[in-house]
């Protein structure tokens, strides 16, 4: 799967999700938050590093659509058919591995914005126990796509490729 980010005017972006599995996706808008870490290149980083199966991106990979909507209108009326089903629900795992998605981000981005020097120290809500080889490895990886996102023209895009295996797929 390859997801690509279009940057936006001020913090905004669109989200273009390519995969090989599941309905073709319509682009949606991303909700900003950071000019030089978009929230859903966030969510992806980090849990392609951390090798999180069924966070936001696992399961787009795995079929699911997510926050977005079928091209199709035809599928789009069958995938929330199926979302209201109990028997096309993600495994229990799922939750869990959103949790851990929501959590390693919650950490990771101060932990690079205080290294970079855009803020004075970490949050409250974060310890220096929270700083695992994990976060560090995050935090690597946000400083390779950080300065070329910041970089881009309005119009501009960054690519990035899903590479957790989906070990057990529903």
């Amino acid at each position: 799967m390859r997801v690509v980010f279009t940057k936006g005017p001020g913090i905004g972006y669109e989200i273009a999700v390519h995969r090989d599995t599941g309905p073709e996706l319509a682009p949606r808008n991303g909700p900003g938050g950071h000019p030089y870490l978009p929230h859903d290149l966030v969510h992806l980083l980090v849990e392609n590093e951390a090798g999180i199966e069924l966070g936001v991106f696992g399961r787009l990979a795995a079929g699911d659509n997510g926050m977005f909507w079928p091209v199709d209108n035809a599928e789009r009326t069958r995938a929330g058919r199926r979302r209201r089903s109990k028997k096309h629900a993600m495994p229990p795992r799922a939750e869990a591995d959103m949790i851990r998605s929501e959590t390693l981000a919650r950490i990771a981005v101060p932990v690079w914005e205080a290294r970079r020097g855009l803020a004075s120290g970490l949050p409250a809500y974060v310890s220096a126990h929270d700083v695992t080889p994990v976060v560090d490895r995050i935090v690597d990886t946000f400083d390779d796509y950080a300065d070329r996102w910041h970089a881009l023209p309005v119009g501009g895009s960054v690519t990035v490729t899903w590479k957790v295996s989906l070990q057990n797929r529903r």
